[in-house]
């Protein structure tokens, strides 16, 4: 009976999850399968861009009841280009970002995977300039290496991500514990949706002097 019922919930979810990638509309391909099994999703198919990979994932965790989200999406541009020209129009894209520091990254690619490396002052600079890679044509998968160099204290980090978390109106901080030393954050507790578990870890990046966090938040609906 009880793995009876697991099979119906798999399928349910298997079926929101599948609705809902097919409802972002960043997502433009028709070859993405899902699978699930006991509240993991794991995506297999092909995409032609990694953009449209991260956005598939995404939505998937966006579905009430993903506990977590295997993304095993290929990435097959619709053109062939070089590595130096992917690099070229990466970099490009940075130097023309307001938010991305000049001259502090460095950027590798090798047969369209990308590494970023070097050092910014924030997390959100960080993101920023793994998204620049992300929207490039040709990339087909990106290593963010870049780190944060922590600016303030780790009794301060904690204490502003305690607040940040108690604004959230998407979490539930009582559930929710924190510690942080030399930069580097470490979330624990329960919540009940995966969106709810990343969404307290964007409160812990955004954090001045973040340049890590371990996130051991359970998902359980």
């Amino acid at each position: 009976m009880t793995t009876r019922t697991t099979n119906e919930t798999d399928t349910q979810l298997r079926g929101a999850v599948a609705m809902q990638i097919d409802w972002e509309p960043a997502v433009t391909s028709r070859d993405i399968s899902v699978a699930a099994h006991e509240g993991v999703i794991t995506l297999t198919g092909f995409t032609h861009s990694y953009y449209e990979k991260i956005a598939a994932e995404r939505a998937a965790k966006a579905v009430y009841g993903v506990k977590a989200v295997a993304n095993d999406i290929d990435v097959r541009p619709a053109g062939t280009r070089t590595d130096p020209e992917i690099a070229r129009d990466i970099v490009h894209a940075m130097t023309a970002d307001v938010i991305v520091p000049e001259n502090r990254i460095k950027v590798g690619v090798n047969e369209g995977f990308v590494t970023l490396e070097g050092t910014v002052d924030w997390n959100f600079q960080r993101t920023e300039a793994a998204a620049c890679a992300n929207r490039i044509i040709g990339v087909r998968g990106v290593l963010n290496n870049l780190t944060v160099k922590p600016v303030v204290s780790p009794s301060e980090v904690k204490a502003k991500i305690e607040n940040a978390l108690k604004r959230s109106a998407e979490v539930d901080s009582r559930r929710i514990s924190v510690s942080a030393t030399d930069g580097t954050v470490y979330l624990s507790g329960n919540v009940r949706s995966w969106f709810e578990r990343e969404e307290a870890e964007r409160a812990a990046w955004a954090a001045p002097g973040v340049s890590k966090v371990v996130d051991h938040i359970a998902v359980l609906p």
